[in-house]
């Protein structure tokens, strides 16, 4: 457990949902660790509770003499050091491991196979990209298989020596790495060859399971996991009960509470097939009318997939458009959140208003047209999460019961 013991890493961007991981096991294992982030992050109280020294300023500080660093993709370009892929693809090779890819449902599929060995006393490590709250964050130690979340984003990924690969399904998501979805797929055949065993979500039928997440897209995540799982050795029979208790991970349709009798669900899907099957999952599973918040994310694929995107919200009741985020893209002209609202009008939807980034007219916006029995799902792979407790301190504010948040 100590095979990076003597060996000193310092973090730019620890506080993001990978670094954070990436510290979290390095310290595991026996290496002396510190980082820097600019901003706080949920991720940060994991990292400090493990006593990493994080250093949170605007601009990053000099990094300690003679340690190695490590720099998210956030910083490449503003701080020196090997990227973020090398450690990883070290870490990986240091343990038996499932690494989990594809377009959707990765963070799901990769926290539904830890929680199973978790649950079953296989003492799995992991290294998930988002929170699973039943496995207490979104990286750990074990002693067992190492679970990783993949990323083909910046092929980062395809460089993973795994035992196991779980490809859950092959989309164009990333137009700016990828020429074509062709390209995407030579990509992955190439990686898979070299791998013992691999899954292929698109070889597998939906599970029948109860499942306590909701939705279609979740059949199949768990028939990906189930699979996956039979190859590291677990008979399915032992497996399904356990992950029929698998509440979900951080930001898929995540609970974030109800005021005003309107509950308020939060959701990461950004690319209009995840949007389908998250708005189809809440309908089904809530029987509400869904007043949604959608924060597109990049400019690239708002271009890329503006066809996609016009009918993806055809589920949502009432839609409220923010501007685009960004994650470091310049600008692209004539792509703008405001045309992409109106698109999404012209083609059919009766409730579709534009508010831009004025978050405060969003959280007024919402809480004027939302009623008791609604729900409000805020949705993107950016930072519109945060206006949940804004939204749900003011209905409770003016929920003529007092009611309180959950």
């Amino acid at each position: 457990m100590q095979q990076l013991a003597g060996r000193r890493i310092w973090f730019a961007g620890i506080g993001g949902a990978g670094l954070s991981g990436y510290a979290l096991l390095a310290a595991a294992w026996g290496a002396e660790v510190a980082g820097w982030d600019r901003n706080e992050t949920p991720y940060l109280a994991y990292v400090r509770d493990a006593g990493i020294p994080v250093t949170v300023t605007c601009e990053p500080p000099e990094p300690p003499d003679g340690w190695e660093v490590v720099v998210s993709s956030a910083y490449a370009g503003r701080v020196e050091g090997k990227p973020r892929a090398e450690l990883l693809r070290e870490l990986v090779g240091l343990r038996p491991s499932i690494v989990v890819a594809g377009a959707h449902g990765k963070t799901t599929t990769a926290g539904m196979i830890a929680f199973v060995l978790d649950r079953l006393g296989r003492d799995p490590a992991f290294l998930i990209g988002g929170e699973v709250p039943q496995l207490g964050g979104n990286a750990r130690s074990g002693t067992g298989w190492l679970v990783v979340e993949g990323d083909e984003s910046d092929r980062t990924v395809f460089a993973l020596p795994a035992e196991i690969a779980v490809v859950t399904n092959v989309e164009l998501d990333h137009h700016t790495t990828f020429a074509s979805t062709a390209d995407l797929e030579r990509q992955f055949e190439r990686w898979t060859a070299g791998v013992p065993h691999v899954v292929w979500g698109r070889e597998l039928e939906p599970v029948e399971l109860d499942l306590a997440v909701p939705g279609g897209h979740n059949r199949e995540n768990a028939a990906c996991a189930l699979a996956a799982l039979e190859l590291a050795g677990v008979a399915r029979e032992e497996a399904e009960p356990v992950l029929a208790g698998f509440r979900g991970a951080g930001r898929r349709l995540e609970s974030h509470g109800e005021a005003g009798g309107v509950r308020l669900l939060d959701d990461y899907g950004h690319h209009p097939a995840e949007i389908r099957a998250t708005l189809a999952a809440a309908k089904a599973g809530f029987d509400s009318r869904v007043v949604t918040v959608f924060q597109p994310h990049r400019y690239s694929r708002t271009l890329h997939l503006r066809q996609e995107f016009l009918t993806a919200f055809n589920q949502a009741d009432v839609l409220v458009v923010m501007d685009i985020y960004p994650a470091g893209e310049a600008p692209i002209p004539g792509v703008s959140a405001r045309d992409l609202a109106d698109g999404i009008r012209a083609h059919g939807h009766r409730n579709v208003t534009y508010l831009g980034n004025d978050r405060a007219r969003v959280v007024d916006h919402v809480c004027e047209l939302s009623r008791p029995g609604d729900l409000v799902l805020t949705l993107g792979a950016g930072d519109v999460s945060q206006l949940g407790s804004d939204i749900l301190r003011r209905l409770d504010a003016e929920s003529p019961n007092g009611g309180t948040t959950c």
